[in-house]
C-alpha cells in the first residue's frame, strides 16, 4: 500500500522552494487550463483566433506564467507577488469576454485568482473587494451588451455569481485563519513538547550521574523481566557474573549462588525473578560470579506499580559487601578458635576440683571454700566462651518441625525451678495443652531457658516470673513477664544487641555477657519469627517471641 505523504510534511515541502518555485506552482492550474484552451482553439473554436481579446488573453497568461519565474520575488516586498492574480482577473476578463458567446462558462477560472488573493492571509479587505468586484467586471461587459434585453437570467449571473465567489473568498479566509490558528497551537505544542523533552533529558542525564555516583549496582526492569535502566556500577557486575557468549543483561542466565558460594540458585530465587514476580525484601545475599571474581551482594528489591496498582517492573538494588562478609566469617574464625582453645582448659580445671571436691575430708573450711569460688568461676567462664562459640558460629542452623509449646515450657521450668527457689521467685505457667508451633525445639528450649533464666537473674528481691502463651491461626506468641528491677526505655530498646547490658544490671553488679538475648534473637529470626522486650525501671520486663504455625515459602 503506498504511503501518502501528510498535509504538515506536504506543507514543510512547500516552505522549503524557492519563491519563484513557489508563486509558479501557484498559478499553475490556470497556466495548464489556459494553454489546453490554446491548444483546442484552432481544431474546435478557430474563429477564436481572429478575436483580440482572446489572443490577448492568451499571451498575458502565457507572460505571468514566464514572470512568475523571471520576477526576483526575494528582493520584493512579500506582498509583492499578490499582482499576478491581480493581473489574473483582468486576463480571465479578457479571455471570457474575447470568446463569448462561445465559450461564456470561462468566467469561472475567477475561483482561481479568488482562491489564491484569499489564502495568502494578506489584504484582507483589498482581497475581499477584488474577490466581488473581479467576477463583477468580468461578467458586466456581456451583461451592459445586452442592455435593454435583459432577462432576469442575465441580471441574477450579474449579481449571484460575485456574490458566490465572494463566498467562497470568505470560506477560504475563514478555513486559513482556522488553519493558522490550529498552526499557531500546534507550533506552540510542539515548543513545549520540545521544552518537556528537553527537561526531560536533563532530569533523566542527572539522574544517570546520580545513579553512576553510587557504590550500589542499580537496575530497574520491567513487569516480564527485561533490563530498563541500569547504572554504572551494575553493568560492571553484570560482565563477571555472565556466563561465556552470554550477554551481560540476561539476568536469567547469570552466575548466581547461595551462600555458600557453590550451589547454584534456582532461577526462582534469583533476586530479579523474584522482584519480578512482586515480592519487596532486604538484606537478601548472594554470591555473584566464579571465583576468583565472586562476590558477596545483599539485595533489596522494591516493586513498581501503576495508578491501578498493576505491577509493571522492579527496582532491584545490588550492594557489595563481600569485604564484610569476609571480616565477618575471619572474626568468627577466631572466636571459635579462641573458644576451643579456653574450653579444654577450663574442662580440664573443673574436672580437677571436682575431683579435689569429692574428695575433701582432709582439706580446711577456707580451702573448700576457695575452691568452691574457683569453681564457681570456672563454670561461669566456660558458660561465657560457650556462649561466645554459640554467637560467632555462622551454622546456627533450625531443624524446626510441629512441636508443643506448652512440652517446652513445663522442661524449661522444671530446669529453672532450684535456681528459681534459691533466688526466692515463684514460677508460674500459664500456657494451654497443646499448643502447637512449627519451630525447633532445641533451639526454641534453649531461647525460652535464656529468657526464664534472665528474668529469674534480674529479680534479685524475689518476685513472680509469669510464662504465657496463646496462638491464632498463623502465629503463637510466648510471653516471658518478671516483676524484677526491669530497665530504661532506651535500653530495652537496645537489649538484643551482642554484648549490650543494661545500666540498672551493671549497677547491680548482676554477671552477665550480654550475649543471651542476641543468640535469642537470632534463633528466632531463623524460624522466621520475632522477639520484643518492654520494660520499666522498677516495673519488671515484659519478653515477647513469635513462632509460626505452620511451614512458611522459602523455609
Amino acid at each position: 500500500m503506498p504511503i501518502r505523504p501528510s498535509p504538515r510534511a506536504v506543507a514543510l515541502y512547500f516552505k522549503k522552494l524557492g519563491p519563484r518555485t513557489q508563486v509558479a506552482l501557484c498559478q499553475l492550474p490556470l497556466s495548464l487550463i489556459v494553454t489546453v484552451l490554446g491548444v483546442m482553439t484552432p481544431f474546435t473554436w478557430p474563429s477564436l483566433l481572429v478575436s483580440p481579446l482572446y489572443m490577448a488573453a492568451i499571451a498575458l497568461h502565457l507572460i505571468l506564467f514566464v514572470a512568475c519565474f523571471l520576477t526576483p520575488w526575494e528582493r520584493l516586498p512579500h506582498s509583492s507577488y499578490l499582482v499576478i492574480p491581480v493581473l489574473d482577473l483582468l486576463a480571465i476578463a479578457l479571455l471570457r469576454n474575447g470568446a463569448a458567446p462561445l465559450l461564456p462558462g470561462l468566467a469561472i477560472l475567477v475561483v482561481f485568482p479568488v482562491i489564491w488573493l484569499a489564502a495568502s492571509g494578506i489584504m484582507v479587505r483589498t482581497s475581499l473587494v477584488l474577490s466581488a468586484l473581479g467576477p463583477l467586471l468580468i461578467i458586466l461587459p456581456t451583461t451592459a451588451g445586452k442592455f435593454p434585453n435583459l432577462t432576469a437570467s442575465d441580471i441574477t449571473a450579474l449579481f449571484l455569481f460575485p456574490l458566490v465567489m465572494l463566498a467562497v473568498s470568505l470560506a477560504i479566509r475563514f478555513a486559513s485563519v482556522n488553519m493558522r490558528v490550529q498552526q499557531r497551537q500546534l507550533q506552540a505544542m510542539g515548543e513545549e513538547l520540545r521544552e518537556l523533552l528537553a527537561a526531560s533529558r536533563e532530569r533523566e542525564e542527572l539522574l544517570m550521574t546520580i545513579l553512576d555516583a553510587t557504590d550500589v549496582g542499580i537496575v530497574a526492569v520491567d513487569s516480564n523481566g527485561d533490563q530498563l535502566l541500569a547504572n554504572n556500577m551494575m553493568r560492571r557486575w553484570q560482565q563477571p557474573a555472565a556466563p561465556a557468549g552470554v550477554a551481560p543483561a540476561d539476568h536469567g542466565e547469570q552466575r548466581v549462588f547461595a551462600q555458600d558460594k557453590v550451589t547454584p540458585l534456582p532461577s526462582d530465587k534469583h533476586p530479579l525473578r523474584r522482584a519480578v514476580e512482586g515480592e519487596s525484601f532486604a538484606d537478601y545475599l548472594v554470591w555473584i560470579g566464579d571465583v576468583p571474581q565472586q562476590r558477596a551482594v545483599s539485595t533489596a528489591a522494591r516493586p513498581l506499580t501503576d495508578d491501578d496498582g498493576r505491577l509493571t517492573g522492579a527496582v532491584v538494588v545490588y550492594s557489595d559487601v563481600t569485604g564484610l562478609v569476609e571480616a565477618i566469617a575471619a572474626n568468627e574464625e577466631l572466636v571459635s578458635n579462641v573458644s576451643h582453645e579456653f574450653r579444654s582448659p577450663l574442662n580440664s580445671i573443673l574436672g580437677n576440683i571436682d575431683l579435689v571436691l569429692e574428695d575433701s575430708d582432709g582439706l580446711s573450711a577456707l580451702t573448700v571454700q576457695r575452691l568452691a569460688v574457683v569453681q564457681r568461676n570456672s563454670e561461669r567462664l566456660l558458660a561465657l566462651v560457650s556462649d561466645l562459640t554459640l554467637e560467632a558460629s555462622a551454622a546456627l542452623n533450625v531443624h524446626p518441625k510441629r512441636t508443643d509449646i506448652s512440652g517446652l515450657v513445663e522442661t524449661s521450668i522444671g530446669s529453672a525451678q532450684a535456681h528459681a527457689e534459691r533466688s526466692a521467685v515463684a514460677l508460674v505457667a500459664d500456657v494451654p495443652s497443646p499448643l502447637w508451633a512449627f519451630a525447633d525445639p532445641l533451639r526454641i528450649g534453649q531461647a525460652l531457658d535464656n529468657l526464664v533464666s534472665n528474668a529469674i537473674k534480674y529479680s534479685p528481691d524475689g518476685g513472680t516470673v509469669t510464662i504465657s502463651a496463646a496462638g491464632t491461626e498463623d502465629w503463637v506468641k510466648l510471653v516471658v513477664q518478671d516483676t524484677g528491677m526491669g530497665m530504661a526505655p532506651e535500653d530495652a530498646a537496645k537489649v538484643f544487641s551482642r554484648f549490650f547490658r543494661a545500666e540498672s544490671a551493671r549497677d547491680a553488679a548482676i554477671p552477665g555477657a550480654g550475649l543471651g538475648l542476641s543468640i535469642t534473637k537470632t534463633i528466632l529470626e531463623r524460624h522466621g519469627g520475632a522477639i520484643a522486650c518492654a520494660s520499666a525501671l522498677g516495673g519488671g520486663s515484659t519478653f515477647t517471641m513469635t513462632l509460626p504455625t505452620e511451614s512458611k515459602p522459602g523455609d
